[in-house]
């Protein structure tokens, strides 16, 4: 239970979509649950997820079982992600768009030239930080 209870309660208190969910709601009086799959914000609820359960493992079972070191592998994995490969991306995305947008004599279909790719992909390393101190605080808080 107390992995489970790291895992949501890390993701939950550091995801910003549930005050866009709340906020959509009261201006509109409808839900709007697109932001649950939107990328990118402070802090990185991916990092705090991780690392949440990272340290739950780490307090349950002590860092010299054997899931310790997984579980601080695929957090390593996905905050490197977030900073680095999906933030180049977005930043990829922002120039392709602004490159569409400029140059009228790029041959492109209709379809592809109308279309804006996302550009917040990915986490500074501020927010990926932010994200896994805040998930090993939940994880060590949650027992």
């Amino acid at each position: 239970l107390s992995f489970f209870l790291s895992f949501f309660l890390s993701f939950f208190l550091s995801s910003q979509t549930n005050e866009q969910i709340v906020t959509s709601y009261l201006t509109s009086r409808r839900w709007d649950w697109r932001p649950l799959f939107d990328s990118g914000g402070m802090p990185s609820s991916h990092s705090a997820l991780c690392m949440g359960t990272t340290t739950a493992v780490a307090v349950l079972h002590g860092v010299s079982s054997s899931l310790f070191p997984i579980c601080l592998g695929f957090s390593a994995i996905v905050m490197y992600d977030a900073a680095n490969v999906r933030l180049q991306a977005g930043k990829h995305a922002q120039i392709l768009n602004a490159v569409v947008a400029k140059t009228r004599d790029l041959e492109l279909d209709q379809g592809l030239r109308e279309t804006q790719l996302k550009e917040v992909l990915g986490h500074s390393k501020t927010q990926v930080l932010c994200g896994a101190l805040l998930g090993i605080l939940i994880g060590l808080v949650v027992r």
